[in-house]
C-alpha cells in the first residue's frame, strides 16, 4: 500500500489542472517533462528544461468494437482517475551492450471513461505514451493519429522508403541510407520514412522511436514541413508471392488491426540527449518492451558466425569445387572451429524453392550439422520468412532442430503490417520452442522484439555491406549515422568483415564485387562499434586464413558486454565507442570520408598496468585501404592515445590488464 509520504512525492512531480484539463509528469532529473491536454482533442507537448521542444501534438486512437460502436480513444477525454507511478530499479539485461541498464521512470496513468487508459511516463532518456484497453471483447483499430512538431531551427535526420513509389505504398525492406534535411531544407511528402529518425534542435537531440509492436503494425512517418504524421499499414486483404516467396499484399482492408480488447499498445517514444554521443545508449526501445516470455533463454547462444553469401564461394586452395554443397559447408565449419566461432550460416541456395523440406542433392544437413557438433559449431540455415510460416513455424523447427540444427535467418518479410508483426512473433515463439535462435532480415527495426524474444539475436533494417553492389552509395557515412538512429532500436545484422578494403581513390575493388569501402580497420572497428549478438564474418574462409593475424583479432572480440559508453562522436561524422567484457575493455572508432585524428583516454581503466593491443590504420591506408598496423602498448589510466583516422578509416583497442 502506498504511504501517504510516497503520494505526496509523486504527486509533485505530476501536474494537474483541473480546468485546463492539463495533466504533466517530469523525469526523474526533473529536465524532461511530458504533458497532455485534454480538450475536444488531446495533444502533448514535450518540454526539455521548461522549454518546449515539441508542442500542440494530436494523439487518438479509432477503434470498432464487436458490437460496432465507434470510438475515438483520444476526443473529448473523460478523465476519470489519474494514478501517479515511481519505479526505481536494476534491470538485468542478457544479450545486450550491458549487463543491466536502470529503469527510473515517474508516470501518470489516465484513467478515462470509455474503457481505456492513456499512460505517460518520463524518463531522465526521454518520454513515451501508450494506450491500454479495457474490452472484454474484440475491437479493430481503424487507425491512429500519431503527430510531432519539428522545431522550425531543427535539423533531422531521416531515412526513407528505397526506390521508386510502388502500387503498394506500404512494402519496405527498410534499407536505406539517411537523408541529412538542415532547418531551410523541404522533407520529402511522396514517401514513407522509417523509425528512428532523429531531430536536433536547440535545446538537445530527439529520437523519434517506438517500442513494443505486438499484435499491432508498425508506424511509418510522413514528413511535412514542420510536422511528422504517423501512418499505419492496413491489415492486408489478399496476398500472394514474390519471386522470392515473400509475402507481397495485393490488397488491403480499412482498418490497421484487429486484436484483444484487453491489452496495451505500443509506446510512442521521443528519446533524448544533450550530446549526439549519448544517443547510442539509449536504452528506451529495450526498456519498454514487454519482458521475456521465454521462461529459460540459456540456451540462446552469442557469438560470430562465418557466412557464405557475400563472399559467393570463393574458397581457393582446396581439392573440390566449391559452391552450395556438403564439401564447402565442412570447411566452413572447419574455418569456424579454427578460430573460435560460434555458427556457420547457410545462406540462399540450399533448399529447392519453394520445397523447405527438399535440400538441392548438393547438400546433405544431417551431415553437415553431425560435423558441426562433433566440432562445437553451430549450424543456422537461411530461409524466406513467407515460406517457414506458410509450412507451418512448428513442423519446420521440428524437422530441422531434429537434424541438429541451431536456428534459422529468415529474410523478405518487407512489411510492418498487423499480418507481418504476427507472423514474426510466430516465428520467433516456434523458434523458441525448439530452442533455436532467429535471426531476421527484409524487416523493420526490433522496437524492443529482442527483450521480448531474447532468442532474436540479430535484425537486419539496416544497409549493410551487402548494397556495395548499387552505385553511388556512401557506406562509411551510413557507418557513423545508424549507430545514434537505427542501433538504438535493437540489435542489427550489418555483414562486416571484408577483407578486400577499398581507400576513395580505388573504387574500381568494390565495382568488382567483394571489396568494402574504406579501410581495413574500418572494418575491424565496426565489430566493437555494432550491437550484434550474433556476430558475421562476411568475407571468405580463404581470405580470412591468409590474413590470420587479423581473424585472430576478430575472433577476440566478443559479441555482447557487460557496460557500453560513447566517448565521442557526432551523427555523420565520427564514433568512439567504448566496452568492457568479462574486466577486459575494447574501443572501437570509425569516421567518414574526412580523415580525423582521435584522442583516446584511457581514464575508464582501474589502476595497475594494461596491455593495448591497437589496430588501426597505416600510414598509405588513404591510398591503399587494406594498410593497417597491429601494435602493442604499455598503457594506464593516465594514458591518453592519439590515433590518426584515414579516410573512410577507424581503429580498434583491446585492453587487457597485466598480471
Amino acid at each position: 500500500m502506498m504511504s501517504k509520504s510516497t503520494f505526496i512525492l509523486l504527486l509533485s512531480l505530476v501536474s494537474v489542472s483541473l480546468s485546463a484539463r492539463r495533466y504533466e509528469v517530469i523525469s526523474p532529473d526533473g529536465r524532461l517533462s511530458l504533458s497532455v491536454v485534454c480538450s475536444s482533442q488531446t495533444t502533448w507537448t514535450m518540454t526539455v528544461d521548461g522549454v518546449t521542444v515539441t508542442g500542440g501534438n494530436r494523439l487518438a486512437m479509432e477503434t470498432v468494437s464487436a458490437e460496432g460502436k465507434v470510438n475515438v480513444l483520444g476526443d473529448n477525454i473523460n478523465v476519470v482517475r489519474a494514478v501517479p507511478g515511481q519505479v526505481r530499479s536494476e534491470i538485468t539485461t542478457p544479450l545486450y551492450r550491458q549487463k543491466s541498464v536502470r529503469n527510473d521512470y515517474n508516470s501518470l496513468t489516465l484513467k478515462c471513461r470509455g474503457k481505456f487508459d492513456l499512460e505517460l511516463r518520463a524518463y531522465d532518456e526521454g518520454v513515451a505514451y501508450r494506450f491500454i484497453t479495457h474490452s472484454p471483447d474484440s475491437i479493430t483499430v481503424r487507425n491512429e493519429v500519431f503527430q510531432f512538431h519539428t522545431d522550425k531551427a531543427s535539423s533531422s535526420v531521416i531515412a526513407y522508403q528505397r526506390g521508386k513509389p510502388k502500387a503498394d505504398i506500404y512494402q519496405s525492406t527498410f534499407e536505406n541510407e539517411y537523408e541529412y534535411l538542415s532547418s531551410a531544407a523541404a522533407p520529402r511528402e511522396d514517401k514513407f520514412a522509417f523509425l528512428p529518425m532523429l531531430a536536433t534542435t536547440p535545446n538537445g537531440r530527439l529520437l523519434l522511436m517506438e517500442s513494443d509492436i505486438l499484435d499491432y503494425p508498425g508506424m511509418y512517418i510522413r514528413t511535412k514541413r514542420n510536422v511528422w504524421e504517423g501512418v499505419f499499414p492496413p491489415v492486408p486483404a489478399t496476398v500472394t508471392y514474390s519471386r522470392h516467396y515473400s509475402w507481397r499484399r495485393t490488397a488491403y482492408s480499412d482498418f490497421i488491426a484487429r486484436t484483444s480488447g484487453e491489452r496495451s499498445f505500443p509506446w510512442r517514444i521521443i528519446g533524448y540527449a544533450r550530446e549526439d554521443k549519448d544517443l547510442p545508449v539509449n536504452n528506451l526501445s529495450w526498456l519498454l518492451a514487454t519482458p521475456s516470455r521465454l521462461d529459460d533463454f540459456s540456451w540462446a547462444e552469442h557469438g560470430l558466425s562465418a557466412w557464405d553469401w557475400w563472399s559467393r564461394f570463393k574458397l581457393t586452395g582446396v581439392d573440390f569445387v566449391s559452391g552450395i554443397n556438403t564439401r564447402t559447408y565442412l570447411y566452413h565449419v572447419d574455418f569456424a572451429a579454427r578460430f573460435g566461432l560460434k555458427y556457420i550460416i547457410l545462406d540462399d541456395g540450399w533448399y529447392k524453392a519453394p520445397d523447405i523440406f527438399s535440400p538441392v542433392p548438393e547438400v546433405d544437413i544431417r551431415q553437415i550439422c553431425s560435423y558441426a557438433a562433433a566440432k562445437g559449431i553451430k549450424v543456422i540455415l537461411w530461409c524466406a520468412g513467407a515460406l517457414a510460416d506458410m509450412v507451418g513455424a512448428d513442423r519446420l523447427c521440428d524437422h530441422y532442430s531434429a537434424l541438429g540444427v541451431s536456428g534459422f535467418k529468415m529474410d523478405f518479410f518487407d512489411g510492418q503490417d498487423q499480418m507481418t508483426v504476427r507472423q514474426i512473433c510466430r516465428l520467433a515463439e516456434a523458434t523458441a520452442a525448439h530452442r533455436m535462435i532467429l535471426d531476421l532480415h527484409g524487416m523493420y527495426k526490433p522496437a524492443g522484439l529482442n527483450r521480448t524474444y531474447p532468442n532474436v539475436l540479430g535484425c537486419e533494417g539496416v544497409f549493410g555491406e551487402e548494397n556495395l553492389t548499387a552505385k553511388n552509395i556512401n557506406l562509411p557515412l551510413y557507418d557513423v549515422t545508424f549507430p545514434y538512429l537505427r542501433q538504438v532500436s535493437g540489435p542489427t545484422d550489418y555483414t562486416p568483415g571484408a577483407m578486400r578494403n577499398a581507400a576513395k581513390k580505388e573504387r574500381t575493388l568494390v565495382a568488382r564485387g567483394g571489396a568494402s569501402q574504406g579501410t581495413r580497420a574500418h572494418q575491424i572497428a565496426l565489430y566493437v562499434v555494432l550491437d550484434q549478438p550474433l556476430g558475421i564474418l562476411c568475407d571468405s574462409p580463404s581470405r580470412y586464413e591468409k590474413e590470420e593475424e587479423t581473424t585472430r583479432y576478430i575472433a577476440s572480440i566478443p559479441t555482447v558486454f557487460d557496460r557500453t559508453f560513447i566517448q565521442s562522436g557526432k551523427v555523420g561524422e565520427s564514433i568512439v565507442s567504448v566496452r568492457e567484457k568479462d574486466g577486459k575493455w575494447y574501443v572501437g572508432g570509425l569516421t567518414n570520408w574526412d580523415a580525423r585524428d582521435a584522442e583516446v583516454s584511457l581514464s575508464f581503466l582501474k589502476e595497475g598496468n594494461w596491455t593495448a593491443e591497437i589496430y588501426r590504420d597505416g600510414v598509405n591506408a588513404h591510398r591503399f585501404g587494406e594498410d593497417y598496423v597491429l601494435c602493442k602498448e604499455q598503457v594506464s589510466a593516465e594514458t591518453v592515445l592519439r590515433l590518426h583516422m584515414a579516410p573512410a578509416g577507424g581503429f580498434a583497442i583491446i585492453l587487457r590488464r597485466q598480471q
